[in-house]
């Protein structure tokens, strides 16, 4: 066992856990009990050791590496994209500063929109390959969603990612303008077109409906992405957040205590009145389970350690915009009080709510 530990560089003592944990069994025992790892024992083993230095968690890598959906191959693939995930966020950044220092060696002033545009214009490039290990359908989130859609037969998804919450027994055709999410849809997604939502290309009335998934807060001028999912499409279904209700920085004890400058980015953002009365919807609320299985902002609500690990926040566009320096003080804020039971204190409330009402709402119209 010695010899396994030290050919990929973790502890003896490691091993043990993983074996205790059913993390990483070995097949069998030699007479003595000694632990014999075979081939397929040694392939896993690297998968796990994988992950964990990505940063995930030993109860999120169980459920990667046990994903019956999933072999070798497509471990491999998640991995390599997880890792060019970090690369282009990276990158992405270096550029952004690059040319603010370009601008102020000029003599121009930066102003905060002008540096959030230079983030935002490849965002979800530089985050779009996080998606796949947290950003899932949710089946509550789902029913609601496809209930309202009706009866639609043919249905078009507005800035559909990967594909999350696309029903399967509908004729849906998607549109996402970032390269990166395209090239992540499943084998068997529906089509796929390169559009952005403020110009759809499609003519009046192509569809039953047309549906929008958290991502109109990405659009560049959402009032006109909705209403050409009104000018294409009898009804619109669109899930989004309400930034305009009192007391509405307060709801969510991450942007309360931890993260104020959730608010600064939702500064230009529509009312929620205005975005209905666009399309002429109707406005729900969508309270978030608390073991909500899509990896969104508000998901982890009642699990805050999980906005310690790096993969889960980095498929949640907020931390890219809000910066580096505030996302570390956040984060670092967040560990001591889950550390000294601070947070527990503070919400103590939560524990034994099922759900919770943090600003998510249906439009239908």
């Amino acid at each position: 066992m010695g010899n396994v530990a030290e050919s990929v560089g973790v502890s003896v003592r490691t091993l043990h856990h993983y074996d205790e944990i059913g993390l990483v069994r070995p097949s069998a025992r030699t007479a003595a009990g000694y632990r014999v790892y075979s081939a397929g024992d040694m392939e896993r083993l690297r998968e796990v050791l994988a992950y964990r230095r990505l940063g995930f968690g030993l109860r999120e890598v169980a459920d990667l590496v046990d994903d019956p959906s999933t072999d070798t191959v497509a471990h491999l693939r998640r991995l390599r994209d997880l890792l060019r995930e970090r690369r282009d966020r990276a990158d992405a950044m270096v550029a952004a500063i690059d040319r603010e220092l370009e601008a102020r060696a000029r003599g121009v002033d930066v102003t905060p929109e002008e540096r959030r545009e230079m983030l935002g214009a490849r965002l979800y490039d530089a985050i779009g390959r996080a998606y796949p290990a947290t950003r899932r359908t949710d089946p509550r989130i789902a029913a609601r969603i496809w209930d309202a859609l009706g009866d639609a037969r043919t249905v078009l998804n507005v800035g559909a990612g990967t594909g999350s919450y696309e029903p399967r027994d509908r004729d849906v055709t998607a549109v996402e303008p970032s390269a990166v999410m395209r090239a992540q849809r499943p084998a068997g997604a529906a089509r796929c077109v390169a559009a952005a939502a403020e110009r759809l290309p499609f003519a009046d009335r192509s569809f039953d409906a047309a549906m929008a998934v958290s991502t109109v807060h990405h659009w560049g001028d959402p009032i006109a992405g909705l209403r050409e999912m009104r000018r294409v499409a009898r009804r619109v279904v669109v899930l989004t957040f309400d930034a305009c209700e009192p007391g509405w920085r307060d709801r969510f004890w991450l942007t309360r205590d931890y993260l104020p400058e959730f608010g600064d980015l939702l500064a230009g953002f529509p009312p929620l009145p205005g975005m209905a009365d666009a399309i002429g919807a109707r406005a729900e609320p969508v309270p978030v389970p608390w073991d909500c299985a899509d990896g969104l902002f508000e998901a982890y609500w009642r699990r805050p350690a999980a906005y310690l690990e790096d993969h889960v926040r980095r498929a949640m566009s907020i931390w890219t915009r809000v910066g580096a320096q505030s996302e570390r003080r956040a984060v670092r804020r967040l560990g001591d009080d889950l550390a000294t039971g601070r947070w527990a204190e503070r919400n103590r409330e939560l524990a034994h709510l099922d759900a919770a009402d943090l600003g998510l709402r249906l439009l239908v119209a």
